[in-house]
Formats: structure tokens, C-alpha cells, sequence
């Protein structure tokens, strides 16, 4: 079951919930049919919750928001990146596990 902090991300609200965000967010740009995009998604529903009130968490459908995809440069799923102020902050490709997750959050909540 997916996490209610996490918000689905599209062209209409992208500026709003990540450019314009005082709060860091992870941006995971996923698809249906991957495989390694299924396998993090509960990891991400997971730090959704325990990093609640301090970093957001974000999913574009790349299927549905090509745009998006191509204005981020975003060649292979899953591709997380994490906004602070409004900029990529960092860029994780693939899927990782929930640790390495944790210290990109951690990093960029200090």
C-alpha cells in the first residue's frame, strides 16, 4: 500500500510541490513495467513516513510525463533525484537499497 506522504507528480503540479518546495524531496521517476522501480517503492512509502514534516517524497510516471523525463535527463528507471531549494541537490540511479536511501536523505536534511 502506498504511503499517504507521497505525492504524484506531473507537469501541472511539478513546479509547485518540487521547484517552489522550502522542504527537500525525492523525486522517483518510475514506471509501471520496471521491475527494479517496483522493488524500491516500498522502501520509498517507508522513508515517506519516517522522514514526515522534514523531506517529501515524490513519483513521476515517466509514462505519462515524457516531458518531465526529458527536462531532467532521465535515460534509465528508476532515477531518484533529490531537490533541495529548488535545484537537484543529488542523483541516484537504479534501485538501492533502504540504507543507502537513508543517507541521501540524511544528507540533505542536515
Amino acid at each position: 500500500m502506498a504511503s499517504s506522504n507521497i505525492v504524484t507528480l506531473g507537469k501541472d503540479n511539478f513546479t509547485q510541490e518540487v521547484l517552489e518546495s522550502t522542504a527537500p524531496i525525492l523525486v522517483d521517476f518510475w514506471a509501471e513495467w520496471c521491475g527494479p522501480c517496483k522493488m524500491i517503492a516500498p522502501v520509498l512509502d517507508q522513508l515517506a513516513d519516517e522522514y514526515a514534516g522534514k523531506a517529501r517524497v515524490g513519483k513521476v510516471n515517466i509514462d505519462h510525463e515524457q516531458d518531465l523525463a526529458v527536462q531532467f535527463g532521465v535515460r534509465a528507471i528508476p532515477t531518484l533525484l533529490f531537490f533541495k531549494g529548488g535545484a537537484v541537490a543529488e542523483q541516484i540511479v537504479g534501485a538501492k537499497s533502504k540504507k543507502e536511501l537513508k543517507a541521501s536523505f540524511d544528507r540533505l536534511t542536515a
